[in-house]
């Protein structure tokens, strides 16, 4: 059954963020740069924490639109030629869950034509293919995406590609324009009840091979491949959801942010639409630890808890930020000259 929605601007407030702090896990600690908004201010005296999966490097050697970003409100273009963001999911069409090594992911039967968004900063329809979230060992850090300097506990990527330019996911990656992620902040409150359905199945995908030490084993190279889709890595991990529809995982409010970005994990490809909600959804910090129960086992070593896999901050350079809210600051626009997606 599809559940669609017509989603645009509504008079609605910018929800508080929680300050941003940074601090080493123990064993694991990588001091790098945190990029902050379009300049290059490297924060010296901060460690970023490091996933033991992510072996390759933070940054793309000529990137000019790497994600996450951290969005400075004051320097956010307010376009009113964005349309209301179009949902339309086929619950039916969740297949599983499956633990990565890097963090857990539902994924969906992306043949479902009608299945995905359209409108907001989108000139096509993209059709959804998965979901995941990102989080921290603590409560003080977990999302990807900053806004005004701080960060939420965890985020959420819901991931679409561009069925009308490309015949299939694969391509789309590497794709100009291929694909559309609706970003989610997650903050603590209340039980989030549609969460709990999920919250419910972790258990049984609790234990995972990474793909490190599968790499290990047939010779081939160390890297974290959470966009993986050869099956044979993902049925140690797996587990039935049932119908889900990843819409009542969205805040009521639906004003957004959208710039033109990367993937955050490898291969970090330049194909992203991002289109970051500026609403959080509450969650319990009871569902949030229940990220933490998940384990993973890196390069043949003993299991450790699957913390901390989002990407240091990247730097904005000459991208803008636009707005679909006149609510958040920034100037406002008569008219948008600039590439979106297609």
């Amino acid at each position: 059954m599809l559940r669609a929605a017509s989603l645009g601007s509504a008079s609605c407030r910018p929800s508080r963020l929680v300050k941003q702090m940074w601090g080493p896990i123990q064993g694991h600690a990588a001091r790098s740069e945190r990029w902050c908004g379009q300049y290059c201010c490297a924060r010296k005296n901060r460690n970023v924490i490091r996933h033991p999966l992510w072996t390759g490097p933070v940054s793309v050697t000529g990137g000019t639109r790497q994600s996450p970003i951290n969005i400075l409100q004051r320097d956010t273009v307010y376009d009113p030629q964005l349309k209301p963001l179009s949902i339309s999911y086929n619950a039916a069409s969740c297949q599983y869950i499956w633990n990565t090594g890097y963090f857990f992911q539902v994924e969906f039967d992306d043949a479902i034509k009608g299945s995905g968004i359209s409108g907001g900063p989108l000139k096509n329809h993209y059709r959804l293919k998965q979901f995941h979230f990102h989080w921290g060992a603590s409560d003080e850090s977990g999302s990807e995406h900053a806004v005004d300097n701080h960060v939420f506990p965890a985020e959420l990527h819901i991931v679409h590609w561009n069925s009308v330019k490309y015949p299939n996911f694969k391509e789309a990656v590497a794709g100009e324009d291929g694909l559309a992620v609706v970003g989610v902040f997650l903050k603590l409150g209340a039980p989030h009840q549609a969460l709990q359905k999920l919250v419910d199945v972790l258990p049984e995908i609790k234990h995972k091979v990474s793909c490190a030490q599968e790499s290990a084993q047939t010779d081939k190279p160390n890297r974290v491949e959470p966009w993986s889709t050869h099956k044979e890595r993902q049925q140690d991990s797996r587990a039935a959801v049932g119908p889900f529809d990843p819409s009542c995982l969205l805040p009521a409010c639906q004003d957004f942010w959208t710039y033109e970005g990367s993937l955050t994990t490898p291969p970090l490809a330049e194909s992203v639409t991002w289109i970051i909600q500026q609403r959080s959804v509450e969650v319990s910090p009871s569902q949030l630890s229940a990220f933490r129960t998940l384990l993973f086992s890196a390069r043949g070593e003993e299991e450790e808890v699957m913390v901390n896999n989002y990407r240091p901050l990247q730097p904005l350079l000459d991208r803008k930020v636009r707005s679909s809210s006149q609510a958040t600051r920034g100037p406002k626009v008569t008219a948008w000259t600039g590439r979106t997606g297609s």
